[in-house]
Order: structure tokens, then sequence, then C-alpha cells
């Protein structure tokens, strides 16, 4: 379109001048047809190519071309560029934002753990605390340290103490039976009934075992103040001193807290070789005299000891009690140790608190209505006595 524009001016140039000068294209005054034709022809292409209008793709044309293409290209990519460092300097700030907001929560939630945590083991520490003060007090209550004052037995102890001592506290001594090379520990009554007494069984709470082998009734166990068995071999040690005489008092106690006794004047022990056999003097007493019953068949007087690894309970091969046939008296009272003979009527090593007639503690002598109590304390105690009774 610019090419027909240059020419439809030059053109205009070209015939301006003619008709200006009045020319008509004659030549020696003579009209030259095909002259007016091509000057006819002339200024109508000139007219038209400046009368034209101008075309929009012309326009559009020479104004894409006012900006070169390159230069455009550029801008873009430019403007892309720019874009795209803007959309990722939001992803880093938002990426930077973000991680600092996970390291606040989880900052957070540490500093709340370590609270925790340093509660929890403040907790515990006190626990341990509190366990060790009840331990100790326990200790200083059931396990008191044995007063450094000797004597035979608790007899002996209380005659040597009671003239410098106002009142001899109850506790643990140390006791050294005459003619023996050892001493041991032994917790003395010296409160009930005139004091003296050397207690070589006790149960009061049920939670001492006395499901034991032989070797633990013969050397004994558990708390001196608390539930324990003497030991056969200890108890043997004080009975059999030259020129002594022991009592023998067993104090009972019911789940209905009633209480009895039953008091034998003499009692010693056979040696080990003899099985500690048991041999008592007369007795007295409101609980009857279960040791020996009401039959030759439940005396067990003079019976050996058993246990549940050694049987001397005469049931060979077996006893017939009732309709039921019994093998080993201890295996039938659970497993603990006693002077049986064809088992009898006491054991009081029996299973505390069992519903079990046969298999409890049991002095079945101590009735109510016909029926034996049920019996959840026992103290079996020994005192000196004077040789001339």
């Amino acid at each position: 379109m610019d090419l027909m524009w240059t020419a439809a001016l030059l053109l205009q140039v070209l015939y301006l001048p003619y008709a200006a000068s009045g020319y008509t294209g004659s030549v020696n005054g003579k009209s030259n047809q095909s002259d007016v034709l091509v000057e006819d022809s002339l200024g109508a292409a000139a007219a038209a190519a400046l009368e034209a209008p101008k075309s929009p793709v012309g326009v559009k044309g020479q104004d894409a071309c006012s900006i070169p293409c390159d230069v455009t290209a550029k801008l873009l990519r430019d403007d892309k560029h720019s874009l795209c460092g803007q959309i990722q300097q939001s992803l880093l700030a938002y990426g930077r934002s973000t991680r600092k907001m996970i390291r606040d929560v989880m900052d957070e939630q540490q500093r709340a753990l370590d609270f925790l945590t340093t509660q929890v083991t403040e907790l515990i520490t006190k626990m341990q605390t509190l366990s060790l003060e009840v331990q100790r007090s326990n200790t200083e209550m059931y396990s008191a340290k044995p007063v450094r004052s000797h004597g035979r037995d608790c007899s002996d102890i209380k005659d040597s103490l009671v003239s410098v001592v106002p009142k001899i506290p109850s506790g643990t001594y140390i006791a050294h039976p005459e003619s023996t090379d050892s001493s041991f520990e032994v917790f003395c009554e010296m409160d009930y009934m005139g004091g003296g007494w050397t207690v070589i069984q006790r149960r009061t709470e049920g939670l001492m075992d006395f499901k034991r082998p032989w070797a633990d009734y013969v050397s004994g166990f558990g708390h001196l103040p608390g539930e324990h068995w003497l030991g056969l071999n200890k108890v043997y040690q004080i009975l059999n001193q030259k020129e002594t005489r022991f009592q023998l008092h067993i104090a009972l106690v019911s789940h209905d807290d009633e209480t009895t006794y039953a008091s034998y004047d003499d009692v010693h022990l056979g040696d080990d070789a003899q099985f500690y056999s048991l041999h008592l003097g007369r007795y007295a007493g409101s609980a009857g005299d279960a040791f020996r019953g009401y039959d030759q068949e439940q005396n067990q007087d003079t019976a050996p000891f058993s246990a549940t690894d050694v049987d001397n309970d005469g049931c060979v091969p077996f006893c017939t009690l009732g309709n039921r046939t019994v093998e080993s008296c201890s295996a039938r009272h659970k497993h603990t140790g006693w002077w049986f003979n064809q088992c009898g009527l006491a054991n009081l090593n029996g299973a505390a608190g069992d519903d079990t007639a046969d298999k409890h503690i049991l002095w079945d002598t101590w009735t109510q209505n016909g029926v034996p109590h049920r019996i959840k304390a026992v103290t079996m105690k020994i005192r000196r006595l004077t040789t001339n009774n």
C-alpha cells in the first residue's frame, strides 16, 4: 500500500504543471485523443490514490512494525522472567514463613514435653522418697535393732534387766542359750502376763507364706516383730537348756475377734535325729486341748515334725479321715509344716484365711455351737519356769 501511495503522489506531481499551464494535450493546435485518455487516466489514478481510504490492515501493519518484533519478544521474555522471579520470591518467602511456623510449633511442643518430663521426674522422685520413708518407718517399726543385752532366753533377759530398767520394752533381743556356741535374735514380749516370753511363732495378718520346705522350718523365716516362725533348731536350743523347764502359751483370735488361749506347763523338743518331736505337759486354758484331741488317733503329743518334703505324719501308706484318703497331712494342709499325727485337730501353721475347714489355721477344740472357730491370728510363746515347779 505504501508503494501505491508513492505512485499516486508522483502522478499528482507530474500532472499538476500541465494543468496549471492549460495544456490540453494537442499538437499543432490539434487535440490528441490518446493523450487525453492518458491524461484522464493518470488524473483519475492519482485522484483515486489520494482519495482512497487507508486500509485498516495497512494501519495494523504500520503499528505492528512500529516496534520491532525482536524487541517485543524480549519485552515479553523480560516480563515472564520478572513474573517468575516474583513467584519464586513469594514461594521462598512462604516456605521460610511455613518453616518458621513449624519450628515455633515444634519448639512449643518440646517445651511442653520438657515441662511434663520434669513434672513426671519430680513426681517419681517424690514417690521414691515417700517409698523410702515408708520402708524406713516399717523398718523402724517392725525390724527394731537388737538390744545389746544378752541372756539365755527372754526370761533370763528380763531377769537381768529388771534391776536396772524400770520398764523393760518388748522388742528384738539377742539370746544365747546355755551350752551352745550360737546366739540369735528373738522377739521378747515383756508386757504380756508378766513378760519374759520368747515368741516362737506369730501370725497376725496372713501375709507371710507358711507353705515352706523342711529346711525353712528348721532355720526359721519371717520378720521377728511381725509374722514369723523362729525355727525348730533355735527353739530346741532354748527348751533343752540344763535345769530349766518352759511353759508353752498359745493365744488365739477368731475372725469375729473373740480370744482364747491354751497353755501347757511343760514343753520340750527332741533333737534333729528325732525330727524335733513335741512333748507336752499338763493342759490349761479355754481353747481346749487340740494337741491331744478327743481320742488317741487325734493325739499329736510326742509327734515328730513334718513338712511337705519330710513326711513323718504316720499316714503309712495313707490315713482315712472320714470318707477321705490322705497320703500326706502336709499336702492336705496346703504344704505347711506341723507336728502331724494322722493329721489331728491342730495346725497353727495352716493357710490363713482359707475357708476350707481342713486347710486354714486349726485349733478344732475351740468351737461355737459345735463348729470350730475360724482363726485369723495366733501367737505361740514360751517362758522359763522355776525348777521347783
